[in-house]
């Protein structure tokens, strides 16, 4: 991957570090994390201290696959979204990008409802910035390949099979 290639990766993490500090602010939560599917944070905004990050990420994915299981068993194909509520603290999760999970930790400062409505705004967001560095990852693996080295794979191939 080149530096051009990877700059461009920078740019949209910061996007992405932009939307989820607006997420923040707007809904006064302590902490908004992006998560993938296996578990492994992407990145996270505001107040970490007290979090025991890689475990909250690994059990927040966990969490979404024991979830997914939950819905198949009522006939759901998914719930694109959980919610934890504590006594002082709540958790409300969702499913970005299809292949993200965005976390956002809140108190008593904020209400369930604006943090949703929120979250589903947000998640518009990040899913037209992971679309298109989707396409740019897809377009970097089509340009390493080119034509010569295509021909020649498949003339070896149709050798092998004579």
């Amino acid at each position: 991957m080149g530096t051009d290639e990877l700059n461009i990766f920078e740019e949209e993490f910061w996007k992405i570090n932009q939307v989820l500090e607006k997420l923040l602010r707007e809904t006064n939560a302590r902490t908004v994390l992006l998560i993938d599917r296996a578990g492994q944070l992407i990145t996270s905004v505001g107040d970490t201290s007290t979090l025991d990050v890689p475990s909250f990420a690994t059990l927040s994915a966990a969490d979404f696959a024991a979830t997914a299981q939950l819905a198949l068993l009522i006939g759901e194909n998914a719930f694109s979204t959980l919610f934890h509520q504590g006594e002082n603290q709540s958790i409300y999760i969702s499913i970005v990008a299809e292949k993200l999970i965005l976390a956002i930790v809140f108190d008593k400062r904020t209400t369930l409802g604006l943090v949703r409505i929120k979250a589903n705004q947000v998640s518009k967001e990040l899913d037209g910035i992971f679309k298109t560095i989707f396409t740019r990852i897809k377009g970097s693996y089509q340009k390493t390949i080119d034509s010569d080295f295509l021909s020649e794979a498949e003339s070896e191939l149709d050798n092998l099979f004579k």
